[in-house]
């Protein structure tokens, strides 16, 4: 079929690069076609509306690729094109045969490297490339595994080659990323073309999923049927946090930091709330020269002190090993034939990328004859060192470039410059043509190596652009194997292990995943309880200009004073600062500060600032409701701070949509996290947030009697950003008055907003705590909480009320009282983070080593 002239593709052909749809008479390959077909009838229209579907899909999953120093926000959307990617069967095997057998290879490879070295031994491999590249470490030499394989997971970058087959152009070893997104654009393509997926006969990914699992269970050093099993991230800034989260939801495993293991009598622990739990295997996504500060970097924080000896004893297994960072060496890349007919006595099956070490006369004097024409890149990128691409650089670019490399040629490989082949990408209701580089992951199996039926493919972010990078805005595309017949295996998953049905608990939580379950629960109070309060004194600030009276004045200038106490801006509207004086002249410039100011400790900007991070550093434990909860209070904040004319009517809707999503986001958690699984901590930081936001806000408002009108409209206001004046007028139906003011904010054992109940129930839940129930004696903050609960029971609203003195306007007995209650819970929260949450213990090397930056 020949569709040059179809509508589509009118401004498609533009030059001779190999396409993947095409066949050089411009007719279409045959499942290409078959998906031409069903876009056809699907319409543009219809396409523009699933591409529409795919994005909204992927915002409502919270799909994100973290791109550092991104003006655009750390957390950049996923990008998923709707025309996916096809390879047939056939071709497919092939490519599948020659990733199995470079994956024997390079396990192979990685065995010499850190044992005999017979590479280099026996000439085939120059000891610069292995020992000029800083993936090579010497402390992992000679290092005794229990598994076959040391190579368990490999990842491949393919681009089609000048001959029209598929090239590998980097080997991933390290920590391979890509495998959760592939397995994300799989789930969002199926539930948008599930029509689609009915007509064409696609290779499912559940199978590889199983086994990866299964490869994870074997993994274990010692072989019992429940190993635990955790996935080590670097933490949620990483650039690929969405993928470590998914799979560690996915797979069921916890996601864990350095901070949440620890190494004991010569064996890897994860600090969980009941003590220390042994870990029997880790999926890594940490560099491997961060993963030991003992032994390697001594500056990351992002490791285990005492890692390397753990799996020197052969009590944890690794995936993939650490010190497999020099599989991806692109000075490798020349010397593989001769690799492979050392190891294996066959030639390669995958052709690869045409390259050139500089180390080698003869090929340096060939890369620097024709630095131009090629592709320079350091052996060793593990700087983030540049690439460099001759055909861009000037005269005076290649002559430096020219000097670096007779300097050191080693450090250099030169590779051949492909045009890498082109796919369709719909875009703007026609398709283009796109660069592309497909990604594919192998594992170890029983049997030699299993490749999962497609990858992860990314395109150019432009028409133009030759660099396919996601950190350079790329796109990805679902890749689809086509088989001969309809594959009836069915999408659901299986693990058939005892572990599948286990129930989680206390035992099984990091330590720092507890932590900022805690934090997560004192962030989203402090959130609510201060958003309330601003929007009420917004709301005073409208009424009383509306109508000015001298009551109101005095009233509006308490309630400032009380928003500097709540949030902690100080000095704000405190009078005793020449800054707090200007603040009361001006008070919707500083309030304007204290909602929107970023950088300003104590903002409401700012703790929804530390709300997001502890909300995305635990989105493992997510329900999709929650992220999209979530996500639509993310958009109400950006759209705030977008906004360029605010006003305080601007300010009350926002705060009005804010409050209610936080709301509903309070109640999905209580849905989505078991209590013995971390719910318990959400509600101790939440319980003490507002326990101690409540005494901050009565002592802003109670503590100083005010004058006639103006104390009754002071306590309006205090019920009002309670939410309990509808209460309080339905319960004492009487004129607002002090006394029971303070008897139903303070001291109502039956009323779940007043700080007795807050108390109460926090004394209940940190007595659930593991310490706490292992012990017959009280814990500290179990004192805290019992001694503050059992003051403000022994206390009366009456005697709480009065002013003492004559000449005094402070309540003296509630002023005492609720420092008191202050600083007991102040000691809590610091009872709780050191004995549960404390991550501070360091070791250091006895002598420094170089790992530069």
């Amino acid at each position: 079929m020949t569709v040059a002239t179809d509508a589509w593709f009118t401004k498609y052909f533009t030059d001779n690069t190999y396409d993947e749809m095409f066949k050089p008479d411009l007719s279409v390959k045959g499942d290409w076609n078959t998906l031409l077909e069903n876009f056809k009838q699907i319409g543009v229209e219809g396409l523009t509306q699933r591409q529409n579907d795919i994005n909204w899909l992927l915002e409502e999953n919270g799909v994100t690729y973290n791109v550092y120093n991104d003006p655009n926000g750390l957390n950049r959307p996923w990008n998923l094109n709707v025309v996916p990617f096809l390879l047939d069967i056939k071709e497919w095997q092939q490519i599948e045969k020659g990733l199995k057998q470079r994956a024997d290879l390079l396990d192979k490879v990685l065995k010499d490297v850190y044992g005999e070295r017979k590479l280099i031994k026996e000439g085939i491999v120059p000891h610069e490339v292995i020992y000029g590249h800083r993936g090579f470490l010497r402390q992992c030499d000679k290092i005794n595994y229990k598994i076959d394989r040391h190579l368990l997971l490999y990842a491949a970058d393919l681009a089609r080659g000048s001959d029209g087959r598929m090239w590998v152009v980097n080997d991933r070893s390290q920590a391979p990323s890509g495998m959760g997104y592939a397995l994300e654009n799989r789930s969002t393509a199926n539930r948008v073309f599930a029509d689609v997926f009915a007509d064409m006969n696609i290779k499912r990914l559940s199978e590889f999923f199983k086994e990866f699992n299964e490869l994870l269970v074997e993994a274990s050093p010692e072989k019992i049927e429940n190993p635990n099993i955790v996935i080590l991230t670097p933490g949620s800034h990483n650039e690929t946090y969405f993928e470590h989260a998914y799979l560690a939801s996915f797979l069921g495993y916890p996601l864990v930091q350095g901070n949440d293991l620890v190494v004991r009598d010569g064996h890897l622990y994860m600090k969980s709330l009941k003590g220390l739990k042994r870990v029997h295997v880790v999926l890594r996504r940490v560099d491997d020269v961060f993963t030991d500060p003992l032994e390697l970097r001594e500056d990351s924080h992002l490791g285990v002190a005492g890692l390397l000896d753990v799996v020197r004893r052969q009590n944890v297994a690794i995936v993939n090993p650490i010190g497999s960072g020099i599989l991806e060496n692109p000075g490798l890349i020349p010397f593989m034939p001769a690799i492979c007919r050392f190891f294996l006595k066959e030639e390669l099956h995958l052709p690869q990328i045409a390259s050139w070490w500089c180390g080698q006369e003869k090929e340096r004097k060939y890369v620097l004859e024709n630095l131009s024409k090629l592709v320079i890149k350091p052996i060793d990128r593990t700087n983030r060192e540049h690439i460099h691409f001759g055909e861009l650089l000037s005269e005076k670019e290649l002559e430096a470039l020219r000097k670096e490399i007779e300097k050191k040629p080693y450090h250099f490989v030169a590779q051949e410059h492909i045009s890498f082949s082109t796919t369709p990408n719909f875009s703007k209701g026609s398709f283009e043509p796109r660069n592309m580089v497909a990604r594919t992951f192998t594992m170890a199996g029983k049997n030699g190596y299993n490749v999962m039926p497609g990858g992860l493919v990314r395109v150019a972010s432009e028409r133009d652009n030759l660099r396919v990078s996601n950190q350079r805005g790329g796109t990805s595309k679902d890749f689809w194997i086509i088989g001969n017949h309809k594959n009836e295996e069915q999408p659901s998953f299986n693990w058939n292990r005892k572990s599948a049905v286990s129930v989680s608990g206390l035992d099984d939580l990091p330590s720092l995943t507890a932590e900022n379950l805690y934090w997560a629960g004192r962030y989203v109070g402090r959130t609510l309880v201060n958003a309330r309060f601003l929007r009420m004194v917004l709301k005073q600030m409208n009424s009383t200009e509306a109508s000015p009276q001298q009551a109101g004045a005095v009233k509006l200038d308490t309630l400032y004073k009380a928003v500097t106490q709540m949030s902690g801006t100080f000095p704000g509207f405190m009078e005793d600062s020449a800054k707090g004086k200007s603040a009361l002249e001006n008070p919707l410039e500083e309030i304007l500060s204290v909602v929107l100011d970023r950088n300003r400790v104590g903002s409401l900007a700012n703790t929804m600032s530390m709300f997001s991070n502890s909300y995305y550093s635990i989105r493992n434990l997510w329900s999709s409701d929650m992220w999209r909860v979530f996500e639509n209070i993310q958009k109400i904040w950006r759209n705030l701070e977008n906004e360029k004319d605010i006003t305080i009517t601007k300010l009350i809707r926002a705060l009005n949509q804010l409050i209610t999503r936080l709301i509903a986001f309070m109640g999905l958690i209580e849905e989505s996290i078991m209590v013995d699984q971390g719910l318990l901590l959400y509600f101790i930081g939440l319980q003490l947030e507002q326990s101690m936001l409540t005494i901050t806000k009565c002592r802003a408002l109670l503590v100083i009697k005010q004058p006639g009108q103006t104390e009754y409209e002071v306590l309006e206001s205090l019920l009002s950003s309670h939410e309990s004046l509808n209460i309080y007028r339905y319960s004492y139906r009487s004129y607002i008055r002090i006394e029971p003011v303070i008897s139903l904010l303070l001291m109502d054992l039956h009323y779940p907003r007043s700080l007795a109940f807050q108390l109460g129930r926090l004394q209940k839940d940190i007595g659930r705590l593991p310490h706490s129930i292992k012990s017959d004696v009280l814990m500290n903050y179990e004192k805290y909480v019992f001694e503050a609960f059992a003051s403000l029971r022994l206390a009366s609203s009456e005697s709480l009320s009065k002013i003492n003195s004559e000449d005094s306007l402070i309540r003296e007995d509630l002023d005492s009282l609720l420092e008191k209650l202050s600083d007991l819970l102040f000691q809590t929260s610091q009872s709780i983070s050191n004995t549960y949450f404390n991550h501070t213990y360091k070791q250091s090397q006895l002598v420094d080593q170089n790992f530069p930056l």
